[in-house]
């Protein structure tokens, strides 16, 4: 037996323990199952018993298990006690959230959050782009965004966490007279030939337009020129009739005036969202944001990569590093 036992193990033992059911831990604890799965496993070898008696249907505590429990218990309230103990004044201020835009995962996320957690203030922002909300987070200017996490500066990344949320289809916006407008879903091969709009030019969204340039190289898609940034359904309708140029989008985009919003297909594109927040940040607030986010990843199968779908494999690797 270990002369050392890591809290997280226990963390682990103790959520399965309660709820009798590893999809439902994993969730409570923001991690994938088989990570759950391992750590209870690695806690069974390092104690010498096993601790649980698993089948198909149910899982039970066995009497190692039950003997374990109180002790587990003990243990894990004196740390939550000792780091209490030392949590600064930020733990009970408002919290600042970037939603990127009304109506997207993060609004979703932001809602849920605030009915698990009433008394705790969590106040939205609308940064527009993961690059330019990251240098508000280190700055202390902002709490928690949400976006591509692989698609920042790994100087950068290395001063955040992040949490994944969900694998988002991505989409294209058109006008509604575009040849492809009338198709229920566009392939990627027929926009061959177009250039497509996804953010050139803004610098706050550079994760976006690398997201996009990856997903067109060798489909002889373009990267359309800068446009002026639109802000708000009306400009968005101007430049749109303006330009006429199609706009790379998620399925979620909410609905815009004489455009119209087709899904990706032959591959899926996949856009990989990420809740992210400042290393070290302890506040009530992030705990709601990761409780509701796993909550509706795991009720909506949100980090379940379909097999026809499409990710740059950087951001698969970085994604399921998390766990």
């Amino acid at each position: 037996m270990s002369d050392h036992l890591e809290p997280r193990l226990l963390r682990a033992f103790l959520a399965v323990a309660e709820d009798l059911h590893f999809t439902r831990a994993a969730a409570r604890l923001y991690v994938a199952q088989q990570a759950l799965s391992r750590d209870v496993r690695r806690l069974e070898r390092e104690l010498g018993a096993e601790l649980f008696v698993r089948s198909t249907r149910q899982v039970a505590l066995t009497p190692e298990g039950e003997r374990l429990l109180p002790y587990a218990r003990r243990a894990l309230q004196a740390q939550d006690e000792l780091l209490a103990a030392f949590r600064g004044p930020d733990a009970e201020r408002p919290l600042l959230v970037d939603v990127n835009t009304p109506g997207l995962v993060s609004g979703r996320v932001l809602a849920l959050a605030r009915e698990l957690a009433p008394d705790c203030e969590l106040m939205s922002r609308f940064e527009s782009g993961l690059t330019g909300a990251a240098g508000e987070l280190l700055a202390g200017r902002l709490d928690a965004s949400f976006g591509r996490f692989a698609g920042l500066d790994p100087v950068l990344r290395a001063r955040l966490d992040h949490q994944p949320v969900r694998y988002e289809p991505m989409a294209v916006i058109l006008p509604e007279d575009h040849r492809l407008a009338p198709l229920d879903a566009v392939p990627l091969a027929a926009l061959a030939g177009e250039q497509v709009y996804a953010g050139a030019g803004n610098p706050r969204t550079l994760e976006w337009t690398d997201l996009a340039r990856q997903l067109f190289e060798g489909r002889g898609i373009e990267v359309a020129a800068p446009a002026p940034l639109a802000v708000g359904a009306d400009e968005f309708q101007r430049i749109m009739a303006k330009t006429r140029t199609p706009v790379l989008a998620v399925c979620d985009f909410p609905a815009m005036p004489t455009s119209v919003l087709r899904p990706l297909v032959d591959p899926v594109p996949l856009s990989p969202v990420s809740l992210v927040w400042r290393k070290g940040l302890v506040h009530r607030g992030i705990t709601a944001l990761r409780t509701a986010a796993a909550r509706l990843a795991d009720a909506e199968g949100w980090l379940k990569r379909p097999a026809e779908g499409w990710i740059p494999a950087t951001d698969a690797l970085i994604m399921m590093s998390r766990f």
